[in-house]
């Protein structure tokens, strides 16, 4: 039975209907702050339309415990709202009218039309948990009815300087080559796309036939998808070129950016793939909004998804963004010449359950052989790998020990990097036509390729599911009997600059994916005997 399924709706009979004379009259809290920087630049780029007359406005609270929230219940009962939780969770959702709510919390709630016609709420304000539950509540989320996104797009160069990697030049510049000819092609191993667009069947023949690879189709999960704009057919060749016996799933995410709720949304897309693909890779290629559009309790529902995916072996890869370390520039949503508030991580790649991909232009021989690396940097297009330091989430345990001059105590992003050039990229079918595909998409759903290789040699070896891969990854970086990542320290992007080890722009690098499995191998029997259970034991 999936979460939030089951989820228990304790409701409160509204004893104030909005009406068209207006809401009703709410007080601000003190200490409740005016939200600035993209939030701000976000509704400022929006026409104000007074306050919300939304009968369906919610927020998150992160608690105290996992128990029931009786406090938070009653206090929403005598507000005119009701409470969202599922059982044993550490957070709720706080729902009512838009009015209601900005009178329980103190904050304004008005309604906005953004650039491009959509209508939403929002609060300038942050509220903050009331005096009442304090000893519950730990942290209130944004009021926003909108989440600025974006779905990673392929950039296809109208003219390059060769003709790009074939499927057997990527394998042999990240040294997958041996796991392929010792047998591990992917057979019975499962790569989950998340994707708002889709593909067109004749171009992934194409692809097949043109490489003398299998032919497949994707299954679909979640109605039809959008029409093809080349990312969902990147990210299926792609891993196809790298493991031809998988099974490919695309997820149709279009409804996490439909109305209110992303993040809820996003953890029951999470829940019901984790219980639907166990022990699968996923690769997620899609932007839902930079880090100083929320905070840390907006996101708990994804965060509490994806630590039960990772007990269900399920490995997550996450593009790190195309912006050179500028993620929260607005894009469509608003515009501003470049600054400060502009520098910003991706709100998923960041999480610390997410291993985020960063982008490199790589150099090889014409046999495929790898020669160089550079973090990726396209000034001219004002692109590159994204990366920097999260805003939210603390030092994860695993990046324990790793020197930033900037900061001390929080998560890094990226954790490992591949490819990401569109001059330097694989060679893809599109439109019934060669291109070359390129950005820090086709960087993630390399890496999920070559993870259901080192996944195959794993488990045949005697070890478990790889799962939550981040301990292992840097743990197999830290010490090992053979080098598992090509350090990159060249190129850069619009902040920072690689560096020797661990960086801001390309983590700890791109994968030299045979010594790599057998890190990861050594690593997680290191980490089992640790547990005090033997590998292979479950």
């Amino acid at each position: 039975m999936k979460r939030y399924r089951t989820a228990i709706l304790i409701a409160a009979v509204l004893l104030v209907v909005a009406t068209a004379s207006g809401p009703s009259v709410w007080r601000l809290t003190p200490g409740a702050p005016v939200i600035s920087g993209p939030f701000a630049a976000l509704l400022a780029a929006s026409t104000n339309l007074g306050p919300s007359r939304a009968n369906d406005a919610q927020l998150t609270v992160t608690l105290r415990g996992s128990a029931r929230p009786a406090a938070l219940i009653d206090w929403a009962t005598a507000h005119r709202l009701a409470v969202r939780w599922q059982p044993g969770e550490n957070f709720a959702f706080v729902t009512g009218a838009a009015d209601g709510i900005a009178d329980a919390f103190g904050v304004p709630v008005h309604d906005y039309r953004g650039a491009h016609g959509q209508v939403f709420y929002a609060s300038p304000r942050q509220p903050v948990p009331p005096p009442a539950l304090r000893d519950d509540v730990t942290g209130v989320g944004r009021i926003l009815g909108y989440l600025p996104h974006r779905m990673a797009r392929p950039v296809f160069p109208l003219d390059v300087p060769r003709p790009g990697l074939t499927p057997q030049h990527l394998l042999t510049a990240y040294n997958a080559t041996p796991l392929v000819d010792a047998g591990y092609r992917g057979a019975g191993q499962t790569v989950v796309f998340f994707s708002f667009d889709g593909f067109d069947q004749r171009d992934l023949d194409m692809f097949a036939d043109t490489w003398a690879l299998p032919r497949f189709t994707p299954e679909v999960v979640g109605g039809p998808l959008a029409p093809p704009e080349g990312e969902a057919v990147m990210d299926l060749e792609v891993a196809h070129a790298i493991a031809p016996e998988a099974r490919l799933v695309v997820v149709n995410a279009r409804h996490t950016i439909e109305g209110d709720g992303t993040f809820e949304k996003i953890a029951r897309m999470f829940d019901d793939a984790a219980g639907r693909f166990p022990a699968s890779i996923w690769s997620l290629s899609i932007g839902w909004g930079c880090e100083a559009l929320v905070n840390a309790a907006d996101v708990a529902p994804v965060r509490s998804s994806l630590t039960n995916a990772h007990r269900r072996g399920i490995t997550v890869f996450d593009a790190s963004g195309d912006t050179a370390g500028l993620e929260c520039k607005g894009g469509r949503d608003w515009s501003a010449a470049p600054g400060p508030n502009d520098v910003g991580v991706d709100t998923i790649a960041s999480l610390p359950e997410v291993t985020s991909v960063g982008g490199t232009t790589l150099y090889t021989d014409a046999d495929g052989r790898w020669m160089d690396e550079r973090a990726w940097i396209d000034v001219p297009m004002s692109q590159g790998s994204s990366g920097g330091v999260s805003r939210l989430f603390a030092r994860p345990d695993y990046q324990r020990g790793i020197t930033i001059a900037r900061d001390t105590d929080h998560r890094l992003v990226p954790d490992v990097a591949a490819v990401a050039d569109p001059f330097t990229g694989v060679q893809i079918i599109f439109g019934q036509n060669k291109r070359i595909g390129g950005g820090t998409s086709q960087a993630a759903p390399i890496w999920a390729g070559l993870t259901v290789l080192m996944n195959q040699y794993v488990l045949d070896n005697g070890g478990r599911p790889l799962g939550d891969i981040n301990p292992l990854l840097y743990r197999a970086a830290r010490g090992s009997n053979r080098p598992g990542f090509h350090d990159v320290t060249m190129g850069g992007n619009a902040v920072d600059n690689p560096n020797p080890g661990y960086d801001l722009v390309t983590g700890l690098g791109s994968p030299i994916t045979f010594s790599l499995a057998q890190n990861l191998l050594d690593a997680q029997k290191a980490q089992s005997v640790a547990a005090g259970f033997a590998p292979g034991g479950g």
